[in-house]
């Protein structure tokens, strides 16, 4: 069995209150596996990603109405947090077959995937066949009502590995115009299976 701490709720107006989305994002350095690199060599993190944090950041406490992590001094030192959390952290787009876009180094190790894997592949892979219909119809219902708390399923691995995600949060993302833009999903908590 592996699990992490509960995610801390973080009060206050923090980092993203009062950020202005219309910013230049700068560039940060993450460690993460992946092309042309070796594991754990330091790469450059891009802007799409940085700005795929602050949304996914700042729709979080739109909808939960906490922050998801302790402010911070910048958009890079957020995706450098964000990367780094003890706890999972994923995204999708809006595709009609939705793909990932974002996964933090937790998740990349728990779906044993590198960032490049994990960016190709459709949301809907993240659980077996006979889970999907399940994992459909909760996304169904954060669409409608903006976020979940609270959700349990059964996700598996890039080698099999099957595992239940537990008190799982899932909400919509939303950037500073107030378009949709896919969905996430954090949970620190998961029993190997």
């Amino acid at each position: 069995m592996r699990s992490t701490l509960d995610i801390p709720a973080q009060k206050g107006v923090g980092f993203l209150g009062g950020y202005h989305w219309g910013l230049a994002m700068l560039y940060s350095k993450l460690e993460r596996p992946g092309r042309g690199s070796a594991r754990g060599q330091r790469r450059e993190l891009s802007e799409a990603v940085v700005r795929q944090a602050v949304v996914i950041l700042s729709s979080y406490r739109r909808w939960i109405g906490s922050d998801l992590l302790p402010p911070q001094k910048s958009p890079d030192a957020l995706a450098q947090s964000l990367f780094d959390a003890p706890f999972v952290v994923i995204s999708h787009g809006t595709e009609e077959d939705p793909v990932l876009n974002y996964g933090n180094r937790t998740a990349l190790t728990l779906w044993e995937l590198s960032w490049e894997e994990f960016t190709k592949m459709p949301s809907r892979s993240t659980a077996e066949p006979m889970e999907q219909a399940e994992r459909a119809r909760l996304l169904d219902e954060v669409s409608r009502k903006g976020f979940m708390e609270g959700y349990q399923g059964v996700r598996i691995s890039k080698t099999g590995r099957r595992f239940r995600v537990e008190k799982a949060v899932v909400w919509n993302l939303v950037d500073g115009q107030d378009r949709c833009r896919g969905q996430a999903a954090t949970f620190s908590r998961w029993t190997y299976l």
